[in-house]
């Protein structure tokens, strides 16, 4: 029996000795899984995370990337546009930047909202949006605020949020000033009221972004945020249209003979032969506060190859910003820059512009490219402006994102139409910009995006289609908004972050 006992006891020992080294070698197979990097390249990515955007988006990232870097290394040279935002030619007259005639030759990106727009193609067929969800024309202000309650909404000034991402709802205090009215700041060809037109309902939608809330604009308080300020936009016929919109908010389209005019200050003077001066700035005396509109299609320095020749041709300096900045960024607060109407061979023949990078003619084949030279331009503007904030503190620099234009089954002068009375969609869901350019040219800088391009793209039927005053019979203007309108909107963002 001892003997027995002795055996069973060995017989034991032996067991938990085998079983205490398989524990100790498990230790240590763990200990080195965990701290060995090639074990743990076996172990599946934490992010699964999958990548939605199609291809173009991918090639447009790239694309603004490499543009960044070349100026990051002070190389004079950027890649082409991207093919979603390529360009086209034209022929255009000089200077009728408010014509319906006027085309945008920068195809809109279409990468994140899946739109079908073929510019320059006369088989275009109307955009279906893919990533964007509709709403029901039956949703309410009311509701959308009860859909997000459980939400915390926060005023953006407290807390930066998407403005460009979000819904366009019903509301009953729009619009924010009468078509019929506003005759002292608004051209009749933008007055969709004072035409043919007969379908307003694109004048009752307000913009709701998503998860945060705007302070409604009005002209008073607006007034007393910008006292002893100075707004100024600069840009082509779009940024006048913005800045025609403005006045009509501040002034809710009544007269006010009290508003002085200040252009001379300025130097916005009608020169001798235009139609027209180079811009506009009006004061409001109670407040003393300044909006003005300066024309800048381009974004960069024009000036006359021979100033004693009166057929010159004119320089475009591409590395230039406009002289009128030059001259008066010191008096400017709020700064609202925008192009992209004018980047089409046909412009710059028809306004004889050549492009001019470091003080000569530019010969280089990617600035060459109308694409690639209107990337370059937007690119050095903001760069400019950027290097330029130091020096004035209170200054608030803004880079609007492109404005869509939506012609169907044709371009502008191939029977291209925008006359649908109702919009594509309601809803705008992408985080990205649209315009892949603009946000590219701002990043990393202290100059600010004003994104209106999603929210603008879904709104087909805001533009002004055959309604145009100006429009030759056959033609529609597919490329300027019904005022009041979508631009109306673009203030109402420009508001919440001044």
């Amino acid at each position: 029996m001892k003997g027995g006992g002795g055996y069973f006891y060995g017989l034991k020992m032996r067991q938990l000795s085998l079983f205490f080294i398989v524990f100790v070698c498990a230790s240590i197979v763990v200990w080195n899984w965990e701290k060995t990097p090639r074990l743990t390249t076996l172990l599946p990515p934490h992010d699964q995370t999958l990548h939605i955007f199609p291809d173009e988006l991918k090639r447009e990232r790239e694309h603004v990337t490499e543009v960044k870097q070349d100026f990051k290394e002070d190389k004079p040279v950027v890649n082409i546009l991207p093919p979603s935002l390529s360009t086209n030619t034209a022929s255009l007259n000089t200077r009728q930047d408010e014509s319906p005639t006027t085309h945008e030759n920068h195809h809109e990106s279409n990468a994140i909202i899946e739109k079908s727009i073929s510019e320059g193609d006369e088989d275009s067929k109307p955009f279906k949006p893919q990533l964007i969800a509709s709403v029901t024309s039956h949703t309410t202000e009311s509701a959308v605020t009860e859909e997000h309650i459980d939400t915390p909404m926060t005023n953006v000034e407290k807390q930066a949020c998407n403005l460009g991402k979000g819904k366009w709802i019903p509301a009953d205090n729009r619009p924010l000033y009468s078509g019929f009215g506003c005759k002292q700041w608004l051209s009749g060809m933008w007055a969709c009221r004072l035409t043919q037109r007969t379908d307003f309902g694109y004048e009752k939608l307000k913009w709701q972004p998503k998860d945060c809330k705007i302070d409604d604009f009005t002209g008073p308080e607006f007034l007393k945020r910008m006292q002893d300020k100075t707004l100024a936009f600069v840009g082509d016929s779009l940024g006048r249209q913005q800045f025609q919109s403005l006045m009509c908010m501040v002034t809710g389209g009544e007269e006010m003979p009290d508003v002085e005019d200040v252009g001379t200050e300025y130097g916005l003077i009608k020169a001798e032969g235009s139609t027209r001066p180079d811009g506009w700035a009006y004061r409001f005396p109670t407040t003393n506060t300044t909006i003005l509109y300066y024309w800048s299609a381009s974004l960069c320095d024009i000036q006359p190859v021979d100033p004693t020749n009166h057929a010159t041709d004119y320089a475009m300096h591409l590395d230039r910003p406009p002289a009128f900045l030059q001259h008066f960024l010191h008096k400017i607060n709020v700064l609202v820059l925008n192009t992209g109407h004018h980047w089409n061979r046909g412009k710059l023949n028809a306004n004889k512009w050549i492009m001019y990078v470091n003080g000569k003619p530019n010969t280089n084949r990617k600035i060459a490219d109308i694409g690639g030279a209107k990337n370059f331009t937007i690119y050095s503007v903001v760069r400019w402006v950027n290097s330029e904030l130091p020096k004035y503190p209170g200054l608030k620099a803004f880079l609007r994102s492109v404005s869509p234009r939506h012609f169907f089954n044709g371009e502008w002068n191939t029977g291209g139409t925008c006359d649908s009375t109702t919009p594509g969609t309601l809803e705008v869901v992408q985080e990205e910009s649209s315009d892949p350019v603009a946000a590219g040219a701002v990043k990393g800088t202290e100059v600010k995006l004003l994104d209106i391009t999603g929210l603008s793209l879904v709104r087909e039927e805001g533009h002004i289609s055959r309604y145009s005053m100006r429009a030759a019979p056959g033609t529609q203007d597919c490329l300027h908004w019904c005022l009041p309108g979508v631009p109306d909107t673009w203030n109402e963002i420009l508001f919440a972050q001044i």
